[in-house]
């Protein structure tokens, strides 16, 4: 009696947190807040299959517990004997067809969803005059353990924080560059891996500003397992509306400007070919001339919301990332920087100087 007691008061306090824990999501990573289209349908879908076993469970209880009490030993005895329903033709098809239409109930919106979200045929329709009506395309390449994001219409390349209009679809061409990976925003849509061998295309679409969240962007995640760093391997997103965005593009199109301040422009000599040669992983200008793009372009550093994709975004945390990049993201391919600087740590001084110059890279007002 008191060990289902406390079985009981188990069950009670589980219930209660999941409900209290049901409340603490954000609503820039979490999926029971859809803030576009994809993400709204599949939402639908969750609420749909949860009624559905709801349902399921509802039945099964008020039918275990009417057994339990009808046919309980202090009412009907220790000899009576329930009556027998096997090969009961009206039961058999009843727990059959029950069964088959809440699984179509499940399947047909479910199939609708899948095939509507794969179909990609309005990347490049034609407009009713015959001119091309191209929607924004972004080719995302995943790597160790950074995103790069390719505007192939645009000539403009980003790292690790991915910008895009609101209120229209956004088509994605995924591919990695090395281990399997998964592309996920979760207030956005599902997720969609992203393999060395082919490419995977779908489409998202954003219906809030991203300004209006408390962060001011959301999140992506890496949902593959990919390595020890793979917790770490985040993006942001920032929706603006088209007319913002176009000037963002415009802004990104522009050539870089040389730095400003004594300070940054000791950062950029250093950053450069004549220095420590960061430049020769790293690009500097939107279109992503300057570097051979082993690592990711640093052309809009300053407007980044984060270091490395996790570390909050401040001057003392991209030093801390600079002198050592393994002990905040093991695994990662940015080379030792004694490598880079003649085999010396950066001093204080170099540190510094190359965190003015790349929080100096901007293209937003």
């Amino acid at each position: 009696m008191i060990k289902g007691l406390k079985k009981w008061r188990l069950f009670a306090l589980m219930t209660a947190l999941v409900v209290f824990l049901a409340g603490c999501g954000r609503e820039e990573i979490s999926t029971l807040i859809p803030a576009g289209e994809v993400a709204q349908d599949q939402f639908n879908l969750l609420i749909l299959s949860s009624i559905v076993m709801a349902f399921v469970i509802l039945v099964v209880t008020i039918i275990y517990v009417l057994a339990i009490f009808k046919f309980r030993r202090s009412k009907v005895g220790e000899d009576l004997i329930p009556e027998q329903v096997e090969g009961s033709a009206r039961l058999e098809f009843l727990w059959t067809s029950i069964p088959i239409v809440l699984l179509l109930i499940l399947a047909v919106p479910t199939v609708y969803s899948t095939f509507d979200l794969a179909d990609v045929s309005t990347m490049d329709v034609q407009a009713e005059d015959g001119e091309s009506m191209t929607h924004l395309t972004v080719n995302v390449t995943a790597k160790l353990y950074w995103w790069e994001f390719e505007y192939p219409e645009q000539g403009i390349v980003t790292a690790q924080e991915l910008v895009v209009p609101t209120g229209e679809r956004v088509y994605f061409n995924l591919i990695s560059a090395d281990v399997k990976h998964s592309f996920w925003i979760p207030s956005i849509g599902g997720k969609l891996d992203a393999n060395p061998e082919n490419v995977n295309t779908f489409y998202l679409t954003f219906d809030q500003k991203s300004s209006e969240l408390e962060d001011g962007v959301f999140y992506g995640k890496c949902a593959e397992l990919c390595g020890p760093s793979h917790a770490l391997m985040d993006f942001k997103v920032k929706t603006l509306e088209r007319e913002e965005f176009d000037t963002w593009v415009a802004a990104m199109q522009e050539e870089a400007t040389p730095a400003e301040g004594a300070l940054a422009q000791e950062g950029e000599q250093l950053f450069g070919l004549e220095g420590a040669g960061c430049i020769a992983c790293h690009a500097v200008s939107g279109s992503g001339e300057g570097g051979i793009m082993q690592g990711p372009n640093v052309a809009t550093f300053g407007d980044r919301n984060r270091v490395a994709g996790f570390m909050e975004h401040n001057e003392e945390n991209l030093k801390k990332w600079i002198a050592d990049p393994q002990q905040y993201k093991p695994g990662n391919l940015m080379p030792d920087p004694k490598s880079l600087n003649d085999g010396k740590e950066f001093t204080e001084q170099e540190l510094d100087a190359l965190a003015a110059y790349l929080m100096s890279l901007s293209v937003e007002e």
